[in-house]
């Protein structure tokens, strides 16, 4: 591959993409140093909307399959609102609050759920952060900066393309 092709949507892997967004059903309250989960070698996973996937936090930075992941923070799960592809490196927001990026996936609960796994400075949990049921929770591709509009009930904030700025 020469060093265009990456950036090529119709030959790359790097076209554009919606933002996923969901709602926090249940918080989690509770951190973990030796819970011994493993990241797929997947750097991308399909959503449906109405599947609900478990939000961990961690410190961990190394994204090599099979890199276990101890210590670990629960923030809560969520419910996803609209389908979508969530990537390594997208951020992640809950309210107006970034808690960190897509470090990758665990599937110890799959067919069930996924624990999403989501880089931050050190691991925090649903109460270090003062969630709330029905705070909204979006996965907004890298090199994208979310910007504010009007929100759903709930406190979900919609996103569409308009609510999106390219930072690349």
């Amino acid at each position: 591959m020469d060093g265009g092709e990456a950036d090529d949507p119709m030959t790359g892997e790097c076209g554009g993409k919606r933002a996923v967004h969901g709602t926090l059903v249940k918080v989690l309250i509770h951190r973990r140093n030796d819970r011994g989960m493993r990241l797929e070698e997947f750097a991308s996973r399909c959503v449906r909307e109405g599947e609900v996937h478990e939000l961990v936090t961690t410190d961990r930075r190394e994204t090599a399959p099979g890199t276990r992941v101890d210590r670990v923070g629960f923030l809560g799960f969520a419910e996803i609102g609209c389908a979508g592809v969530l990537d390594r490196g997208d951020q992640v927001w809950i309210g107006d609050r970034l808690v960190g990026t897509l470090l990758g996936f665990d599937s110890c609960h799959f067919p069930n759920h996924y624990n999403i796994l989501i880089s931050a400075p050190e691991p925090v949990t649903g109460i270090d952060l003062a969630l709330r049921p029905e705070a909204g929770v979006r996965f907004v591709p890298a090199g994208v900066i979310a910007q504010s509009g009007p929100r759903e009930p709930g406190g979900a904030a919609p996103l569409h393309a308009h609510d999106l700025k390219e930072t690349r």
